[in-house]
């Protein structure tokens, strides 16, 4: 049985999602902080991926397992306890400007962090935008497209 990717881009709106699922003032005005930033680096409007993230533009991957899917080139998530940040891919750029990001830990397939000020912004973007390079290079990219 094919694997249904559960994390897809959807209608809802990323303004009254913010609004309705943000409860602290101070995480709605970084969401809408990294909803400025993410766009102007990516050059994509953000879109609800699944029912918590925020992504903008898309890829498309496939595995040699046969599993493949579109997920956003970057984005993120403010979750309860700390912003999961999907914006790194595994190059040795990415590597080293970890040491200079700021406070943060480390999961999976996220970056979290608790607030924007924690981090170095500059340090961000080199990160997003080295991210969807590396996309690009490597997936079937909406990027290509611009």
């Amino acid at each position: 049985m094919a694997y249904k990717n559960k994390t897809n881009e959807t209608q809802l709106s990323v303004t009254d999602f913010i609004n309705s699922y943000v409860e602290n003032d101070q995480k709605k005005t970084d969401s809408f902080q990294l909803i400025d930033l993410m766009s102007e680096w990516s050059g994509f409007k953000p879109k609800m991926w699944g029912p918590t993230i925020i992504g903008f533009g898309s890829y498309h991957y496939k595995y040699d397992s046969g599993h493949e899917g579109d997920m956003p080139l970057i984005g993120f998530s403010p979750r309860k306890a700390a912003f999961s940040l999907y914006v790194y891919s595994p190059t040795e750029e990415n590597k080293h400007l970890l040491d200079d990001f700021g406070k943060y830990k480390t999961g999976k397939a996220c970056i979290y962090v608790k607030k924007i000020s924690d981090i170095n912004i500059s340090v961000l973007e080199k990160m997003c935008k080295a991210t969807i390079e590396y996309l690009n290079e490597h997936h079937e990219c909406a990027c290509r497209e611009k």
